[in-house]
């Protein structure tokens, strides 16, 4: 969820209707935000990541307009065909490969619209951008600079420039070093030997992507012409990110003009703000939202939510903004049209079938390992299913994320014995003993797995104490089991035990190792075991 502010004044100016600060609030939570509170005159909503284009006031009053019938079917935006290129380089194909330029003219900068702007931009950097690894943005004073514009990697000590926030010209490999944005994402040019830089025709750097744009082309309140850049990691995303803001511009009174974003292998006119095309059924419509919309009824209500629609018989031909990045599936224009219906007229009925829910088994048995480890003295703790792709703890390969927000959080855990360790070392302010346990699902070999782990911290944490504990355990689920001397890398030698069921190893239990111990920064002994729940129930 990505929160937006709105100016209230500002909002009746862009919405070219007079509603209540509470009739606004009702309005947009009905077009799927929520809202967050109200402070004075200032509006505070969250917006589901799936809607960028709502990320700024324009986006959301463009919407308004339709939800509210001032105006109807798709937003028009006037576009000129420029003569700016934008030379996309061969040599950064290994370090950010894509990139799109658009221009926007005649914008009336005032605080409010500089304020919007930049909100807008960072919060696409945030969501759609994955915090830059995937889409950064430049937006530059284009009167400062001559097109064309060059788009190429370099040698990090063989460009100098000044970048916005420090008066001092540096090269790249400086501002990652001295640079407060550098420092901050710098990490996601970690490892390459050439960075991306975007020059105009004389040299003048005006953005090192995804870092920081250079002061030659800050904007003023005097800048009346922009020049967008886009890069990142995927084609789609920037396209993407470029028409949203290019949009949001032109509902300040701008004029879109297309720049012609070269490639080594072929040439894109860009934004395109061409819509996309879906058929859609409108008795399946229906079906789903339990309506019983006309053709013509529904192109109203699509029209409403600034699609262009057409009645086709049983079927509907919908025209999708450019900046609608979320319709993916016929799926996202039902629940289009059932926003625009509005949710809070659907009549209310009885489900057509009446079913009696029951617990499953496999839950019912993690209700009593839990009540069995609280009776044993152990508080419950829970840990996030993602973690780190590295870390002390030994164990299965874990799944890794593709896109992660960031390492923290770029696997899905194989174990549980980590997340119990990591409860140790935030409370390790806390007085001894501790002792703790937690029942989850871990993913291995693309599987998910149920399973209990549980430690103690205290100066006298022995070999015997964990073998009783896991003894009591499973006597007390009804299970023999064996016990047998074992080797794991996350205890000591000799002071581990693997426990068998039916030949089968299902844990393991002993004194962690002095390694793991110090890894997470505790300095007393520690035991602990780790079970498959599964075999136990």
């Amino acid at each position: 969820m990505t929160n937006v502010s709105l100016q209230y004044d500002e909002l009746i100016e862009l919405v070219a209707k007079h509603l209540t600060i509470e009739e606004f609030v009702d309005r947009i939570t009905m077009l799927g935000a929520g809202h967050e509170g109200t402070e004075g005159s200032v509006l505070t909503f969250d917006i589901f990541p799936n809607r960028p284009d709502l990320y700024s006031v324009e986006g959301i009053a463009r919407a308004l307009r339709g939800f509210l019938g001032v105006e109807v079917g798709p937003a028009r935006f006037p576009v000129k065909a420029g003569g700016i290129e934008f030379l996309v380089d061969k040599s950064v194909e290994a370090v950010r490969p894509h990139a799109v330029g658009g221009a926007v003219r005649g914008v009336e900068l005032t605080d409010e619209s500089v304020a919007s702007l930049v909100a807008l931009q960072e919060k696409l950097h945030l969501t759609l951008g994955r915090r830059r690894r995937k889409v950064a943005i430049g937006i530059h004073d284009l009167d400062k600079v001559a097109p064309p514009f060059t788009y190429k990697a370099v040698y990090p000590n063989s460009v100098r420039f000044t970048p916005l926030g420090i008066a001092e010209e540096m090269t790249l490999a400086e501002i990652l070093v001295r640079h407060e944005k550098g420092r901050e994402f710098g990490p996601i040019l970690a490892g390459k030997p050439l960075y991306p830089v975007i020059t105009d025709a004389n040299g003048v750097v005006l953005s090192f992507p995804p870092v920081i744009n250079g002061i030659a082309t800050q904007l003023t309140q005097d800048t009346r012409n922009l020049f967008i850049d886009v890069t990142g990691t995927d084609l789609q995303a920037v396209r993407t990110t470029l028409t949203i803001l290019c949009t949001a511009l032109a509902e300040r009174g701008g004029t879109i003009e297309t720049v012609t974003t070269v490639f080594p292998d072929r040439r894109l006119l860009t934004p395109d703000l061409e819509p996309k095309y879906r058929i859609v059924d409108i008795e399946r419509a229906n079906r789903l939202l339990g309506l019983s919309l006309t053709p013509d009824e529904a192109v109203e209500l699509l029209r409403r939510m600034r699609h262009d629609a057409h009645a086709q018989g049983p079927k509907i031909a919908v025209e999708v903004p450019a900046y609608r990045a979320d319709i993916l599936h016929d799926a996202d224009i039902y629940e289009d049209l059932g926003i625009a219906f509005g949710y809070d007229k659907v009549p209310p009925s009885l489900s057509r079938q009446q079913t009696i829910g029951e617990p499953l088994a496999a839950g019912e048995f993690t209700n009593t390992l839990r009540a069995l480890m609280i009776g044993y003295g152990y508080l419950e703790v829970m840990s996030l299913a993602t973690t780190s792709a590295k870390g002390a703890v030994e164990g299965p390969k874990p799944a890794t994320i593709l896109n992660p927000v960031g390492e923290e959080f770029s696997a899905i855990r194989a174990g549980l014995l980590a997340g119990v360790l990591n409860m140790l070392r935030l409370n390790k302010h806390r007085e001894l003993p501790q002792r703790v346990f937690e029942i989850g699902d871990v993913v291995i070999d693309g599987a998910n797995v149920r399973r209990v782990a549980a430690v103690s911290i205290h100066p006298k944490a022995s070999f015997t104490e964990m073998k009783s504990l896991v003894q009591s355990l499973l006597r007390d689920v009804g299970k023999s089991c064996a016990v047998e001397a074992a080797n794991d890398g996350n205890y000591l030698p000799g002071r581990c035990a693997g426990v068998f069921l039916e030949d089968t190893r299902v844990g393991v239990f002993g004194e962690v190792h002095p390694r793991v111990i110090e890894a997470y920064d505790l300095a007393h002994p520690i035991v602990g075991f780790e079970i498959d729940a599964g075999p136990l129930l």
